[in-house]
């Protein structure tokens, strides 16, 4: 039998979203800032290959905004999925709420006094 009541969990996967949210947020952040640095580099690449720095230095600044703009996009990726595995997290506790709650209701509605049941007759064997 499981140690998580609907309300323990539907409080845990709300908490779990607006941490999910702030966190792909502030990756969604980075992401940016990564490629704003990424195109500095680039434009760095340039003027020290105008200014007759040697190929192979030239060639490794833009290998780096390369490896830049993998990460940058990377990030952004990493903050979709986050949000996908959030709406995921919510749907399966929306269907969790519906189920319970129902059940909750018809326990609420019955007028048969429960208050001494023996939970563990209600446990499917």
């Amino acid at each position: 039998m499981s140690d998580i009541t609907n309300k323990q969990l539907q409080a845990a996967v709300t908490a779990l979203g607006k941490t999910v949210t702030r966190d792909a947020e502030a990756i969604r952040g980075a992401a940016l800032a990564i490629h704003e640095d990424a195109q500095d580099t680039a434009h760095v690449a340039e003027q020290i290959a105008g200014l007759g720095v040697d190929p192979a230095s030239v060639a490794e600044t833009r290998e780096l905004v390369k490896v830049m703009d993998g990460v940058s996009a990377a990030s952004a990726a990493y903050a979709a999925a986050s949000d996908t595995t959030f709406r995921t997290a919510t749907a399966a506790v929306d269907q969790a709420r519906a189920s319970h709650d129902g059940i909750q209701e018809a326990v609420n509605r019955s007028t048969v006094d429960v208050t001494h049941l023996n939970r563990q007759w209600l446990t499917p064997e």
